[in-house]
């Protein structure tokens, strides 16, 4: 006898079975917590080229299953790989999960090369699987709002895009100050979300400005950069990161003929709360606020592109343009 109960479970997708590559601090003190909201994924594998810390992680969280072979891991029944893993270890993480036929979500920056990100969207349509990239700003509400905006065009002709997001990381804390492991400092590092933020606002970016430095620490890559950038479509676009804010901070201001708009705390803990600000000339400010897990918000929409059957590769596409910027960028400062 068919059920209405059992139609559901029929109409209901598969839980996707997740392996996460890298155990570093923001697997353990982000994406794996963010994993226990989502409904159709489950974490089943962690990999880490340190077997131990694969597995007290695993220990902590409930996972059965700890590598320290990535082979094996691919191996371990799962159906989609989140790397976290330092970002030299993305090319070739990203070119053996493809081969498995294993979608992937991948953390940002997507390579420490334009050619690498290149190789691994090809490889990704070869076999038929996603590529995505958490660029998390895409997916949280308050942002596609503002989207939503800009493409009604409320505020008119656009003059200015600036976006400021700044951390506190120093040598020794992390592999972002080792060059080989990283790609660079801070400009590929918060600044591949900064671009991909303007570029998911402004759209593509022709000419550019830019200054990168030293100015807190001493270290073979940049703690400081900024840029003043030029949009395809007209209007100026500004940004600056740097790793020595003691409190993380982020903002984004648009600017218009008509009014303005603002996305502050973008950054910071998640599970913060977000505001976005909107100013029209003689008419009251108007703020719209939203506590929420923008690493739950990214998951959740990754984990329905993963449901279907047509992979997307959009945004790491959008991706490997933000990373050819980056890289004119760096040239034109050394």
């Amino acid at each position: 006898m068919i059920t209405s109960k059992s139609l559901l479970r029929k109409a209901l997708p598969k839980k996707i079975k997740w392996g996460i590559a890298g155990c570093g601090i923001f697997a353990e003190n982000n994406l794996l917590p963010a994993f226990q909201f989502l409904r159709r994924s489950k974490v089943v594998s962690l990999y880490s080229g340190d077997f131990y810390r694969a597995k007290n992680l695993s220990s902590k969280y409930g996972i059965p299953n700890a590598f320290d072979d990535f082979d094996k891991f691919l191996k371990s029944g799962i159906d989609a790989v989140y790397i976290s893993s330092a970002n030299a270890n993305h090319y070739w993480q990203a070119i053996k999960a493809a081969e498995s036929k294993l979608n992937i979500l991948c953390e940002r920056p997507i390579a420490i090369t334009s050619v690498h990100a290149s190789e691994m969207i090809d490889a990704c349509k070869k076999n038929g699987v996603h590529l995505m990239v958490n660029y998390s700003h895409r997916f949280h509400p308050l942002v596609l709002k503002a989207k939503e905006l800009l493409n009604l065009q409320i505020l008119g002709k656009i003059f200015s895009i600036s976006a400021s997001s700044n951390i506190e990381v120093s040598p020794g804390q992390t592999f972002r100050f080792n060059k080989e492991l990283s790609g660079g400092g801070v400009l590929i590092d918060v600044g591949s979300q900064v671009i991909d933020g303007l570029r998911f606002l402004g759209g593509n970016i022709t000419d550019f400005k830019s200054f990168s430095d030293n100015i807190v620490h001493n270290s073979e890559v940049e703690d400081f950069s900024a840029a003043i950038l030029k949009f395809e479509k007209g209007g100026y676009g500004q940004f600056n990161v740097f790793y020595s804010d003691k409190k993380p901070h982020s903002i984004i201001d648009i600017f218009g003929y008509n009014g303005s708009l603002s996305i502050e705390s973008m950054m910071g803990k998640n599970g913060a709360i977000t505001n976005l600000v909107i100013n029209f000339p003689g008419e009251a400010r108007k703020v719209f606020r939203k506590r929420g897990n923008r690493t739950v918000y990214m998951l959740k929409a990754v984990q329905k592109m993963f449901l279907k059957k047509q992979p997307d590769y959009s945004i790491a596409q959008d991706a490997l343009e933000s990373l050819k910027l980056i890289e004119r960028i760096t040239n034109s400062n050394k």
